[in-house]
């Protein structure tokens, strides 16, 4: 009998560690760092990307628009992570859509009861803007609405994490799309928050032992 576990322990053990690692890099390793410094909110609003993991998005003049673009943020991304204090959205809009900001938000409430207080709106003049989004150096490009349907994550750093492997620069998630959403921007999403967890643990211990 015990021959055979050890063999099955041989033959399996390697099969079940090779799934394990197959299943997805970026759950092994940190999430790149595209862009260093992003411009920080704190610059013309109340809140700020310091300290804390944020979905930054531009849905632009044309708002009431993206409400399908929102839900699928909302329902495939948010609702997982709201709970978590360090974790927020923050959209950046041109002024004068305040009222559609409402809209919006009222279309997210309605048939969820998820906290939506993390899902947080600015409104700031389209030159601040554009400066926001040109200090992520993406490949990427706002429409001729000030909008785009890509989101990023922004690290507690202000720093812009996305993805840089064989298939390329991945620099934002297509909030359009099911399929990017599903397939990227969760795991990716996931593994920026084990990351912070494990930082904030650190930080812990090192202030444990100078205590």
């Amino acid at each position: 009998m015990r021959k055979y576990i050890v063999l099955t322990i041989l033959f399996v053990l390697p099969l079940v560690v090779y799934l394990f690692f197959a299943s997805g890099i970026n759950h092994f390793a940190k999430l790149p760092v595209l862009t260093n410094s992003v411009v920080d909110v704190s610059e013309f609003s109340n809140y700020t990307f310091k300290n804390k993991i944020t979905v930054l998005g531009f849905f632009g003049n044309n708002i009431q628009d993206k409400h399908g673009d929102a839900l699928n943020l909302n329902q495939k991304i948010y609702k997982r992570f709201y709970q978590f204090k360090d974790f927020q959205f923050i959209m950046v809009q041109p002024n004068g859509t305040s009222e559609l900001i409402l809209d919006l938000k009222n279309d997210l409430k309605t048939g969820t009861d998820t906290d939506l207080i993390n899902w947080k709106f600015i409104t700031i003049e389209e030159d601040k803007l554009v400066g926001l989004f040109n200090s992520l150096k993406t490949n990427l490009s706002l429409d001729s609405n000030a909008g785009t349907p890509y989101v990023f994550i922004i690290d507690r750093d202000s720093n812009l994490r996305g993805r840089d492997d064989d298939d390329g620069v991945k620099y934002g998630y297509d909030s359009r799309s099911v399929a990017d959403i599903n397939n990227n921007m969760l795991d990716d999403v996931k593994v920026i928050l084990a990351e912070y967890r494990m930082a904030l643990k650190k930080n812990n211990r090192y202030k444990e032992s100078l205590d």
